[in-house]
């Protein structure tokens, strides 16, 4: 129980919340969806107002939406970002909640959406999950190919030094796909078959983990090359809510 600053109680409700066989919480969703885009420095502050003050609010009070995270790509020559959303399941990327509110964007996602450069999207099934919590900094790669073993290789790669946790997603292209309203303010979309997030204490120990996933992977990962890292700058859950 809680007490607000009016003197009532309430209680705080996690919703899915529930104990694993080894005492631990579980409350992930099966389901994600990944976000990339640039903006323009002269619409920065617009865009990131919009962002945490409206578009995640809107999006995690959608039915089957859990939460919401967003990451800035460090570099100096431009702003990129990447926003993960974590699902109840799949099924909520074309369910009805969802797509009335794709089919109805908000007059400022009106004014933002057609601004969004190198737009990528792509949602579907949570394949794999290893390690506990969340890293300070990530990379987000795009694969095109899927592994034949998610878990092992997740587990694999959470193993490693510096590392706090992986997760393995695998695109339904058909749900990602459906045409709203929303898509069409955007110039183009691209796709990509799975994702493979990993996430670290420092970025010297994410770095290395990369280069030793692309040799425990090389038919997944291939030669990545110099990876681009994001930094964590927002984080929106509804899991946790205040019930009267």
């Amino acid at each position: 129980m809680a007490v607000s600053k009016d003197g009532q109680q309430y209680r705080f409700v996690i919703p899915g919340a529930g104990i694993n066989g080894s005492g631990e919480m579980t409350m992930r969703g099966a389901g994600f969806l990944a976000i990339w885009s640039d903006v323009e420095r002269f619409n920065l502050t617009d865009y990131r107002h919009w962002l945490t003050r409206e578009h995640t609010t809107e999006r995690v009070t959608t039915e089957g939406f859990l939460a919401n995270r967003v990451f800035r790509a460090v570099r100096a020559d431009i702003e990129r970002f990447f926003i993960l959303y974590e699902l109840e399941k799949p099924e909520v990327l074309d369910g009805p909640a969802y797509l009335a509110r794709l089919n109805a964007p908000s007059p400022w996602s009106q004014r933002i959406m057609p601004k969004l450069g190198n737009f990528i999207r792509g949602g579907g099934v949570v394949t794999a999950r290893a390690g506990r919590g969340e890293g300070s900094s990530i990379v987000a790669l795009r694969l095109e190919r899927l592994p034949k073993d998610p878990k092992r290789l997740a587990d694999d790669i959470a193993a490693l030094d510096g590392i706090a946790a992986v997760q393995i997603g695998a695109t339904d292209i058909a749900r990602t796909s459906v045409p709203t309203v929303e898509k069409g303010m955007r110039k183009a979309e691209g796709l990509f078959a799975g994702l493979l997030l990993i996430e670290a204490l420092d970025q010297a120990s994410l770095r290395s983990a990369v280069r030793k996933a692309t040799e425990m992977a090389p038919d997944v990962l291939g030669d990545v090359g110099d990876v681009e890292i994001y930094q964590g700058i927002f984080a929106l859950d509804k899991r946790i809510a205040w019930v009267e």
